[in-house]
Parts: structure tokens; sequence; C-alpha cells
């Protein structure tokens, strides 16, 4: 029995401490198989028209996805030579998932259970199932998830001042660049001396 417990507040040890690294999703390639990391990914329609997306975490921001996106589909069109890129259609998807969890304080092998008599008899009370006693037996928490898409089309030339679906992308890059947050590759901390 005391084993159990041991393993079980070395495994909640464990989830905390990864918890509480996590971050939202940096400027990132979407890599096969890692959906849940997140990240951008494109693929080209025909020549000069590509469909774009970015997928954050449950920590990235609607407006980082978003911002993200424009990021990427300026950067795939300086990458193939051209200037600009018209948005022809985009979209942003949010999931949404409800977790309803048993109270962290109670431990999983052992949860409090109660007898008592009422005006039609002997009752039971569990905290699970809910009750008289019931306060919050129970932790609700709702996670939500962004993704991105647009499909582009890239242009050569100056943009028109009237078309506002279209992008100069050295612009979009030069103003962004300052809010793109990019995966950590440890030169960072080796600078910071951590």
């Amino acid at each position: 029995m005391q084993l159990k417990r041991l393993a079980l507040i070395a495994s909640l040890a464990a989830a905390a401490g990864l918890a509480a690294c996590t971050t939202a999703t940096p400027y990132q390639p979407l890599l096969e198989g890692s959906s849940g990391r997140g990240g951008y990914s494109d693929v080209r329609i025909e020549p000069g028209r590509y469909r774009v997306t970015f997928t954050g975490n449950s920590l990235t921001s609607r407006e980082t996805v978003e911002l993200y996106l424009a990021y990427r589909a300026a950067e795939l069109t300086l990458a193939n030579g051209y200037d600009t890129f018209t948005l022809v259609s985009r979209d942003t998807d949010r999931k949404t998932t409800t977790r309803i969890e048993p109270n962290p304080a109670s431990l999983p092998y052992w949860r409090p259970y109660w007898r008592y008599y009422g005006p039609y008899g002997w009752r039971f009370y569990d905290p699970w199932m809910g009750g008289p006693f019931d306060r919050t037996p129970t932790e609700v928490s709702t996670i939500e998830k962004f993704t991105a898409s647009a499909e582009i089309v890239l242009g050569k030339g100056p943009k028109r001042a009237d078309d506002t679906d279209t992008f100069d992308a050295r612009a979009v890059m030069e103003n962004l660049r300052p809010r793109i947050q990019r995966p950590d590759d440890g030169r960072t901390k080796a600078k910071a001396g951590g």
C-alpha cells in the first residue's frame, strides 16, 4: 500500500514538473506525428498557390496562431521569389474540450464514502456521484486549441493600395518578426548562464 502511494506521489510530482515547463507553441514546422506540439505546414496546390496552416497547443492564443500563419505566408512568399501574397480564403478553427476530473486532493484508490440516516432511511453518499454534502467533488476545465489556415496566391511587384487582401511579404515579416517566438535551441540558456 505504501509503495502505491509513493508511486502515485512521484508520478504526480513528475506531471506537475512537466506542466510547469509547458509553453505556448513556438514558430516551428509541424513535424509528422507530433500534432500535439503544433507548428506550421504548407502544401503547394499549383505554381504560385499554397495552403498554409498553423496549429497551436492549448496555451497558444488565437491571435498568436493567426500572426504565425501570416508570418509563414510571408516567409513562403519570399522563399519562392515573390513579393506579395493574397489571401484567397482563410479560416480559424477552435477545438474545445471540457474535462471533468476528480478532485486532485483525493487519491485514486481511496475516496470518501459515507452512510447517513435521512428522512427515507439509510442513504449513501459518494462525492463522485454527488449528494447533500457535495461542495466541489470534481474539477472542470475547458481546453481550447486553435488552427488557422489560409489559401494564398503569390504575386510579383508592389501591392495595390486599395487591395486589402494582398500583403507585402517583406513588410509583414519586418512588422511581425519581434512577436515571433522560436523554439529554444539551447543557445539562449547557455548565454544566460542557465
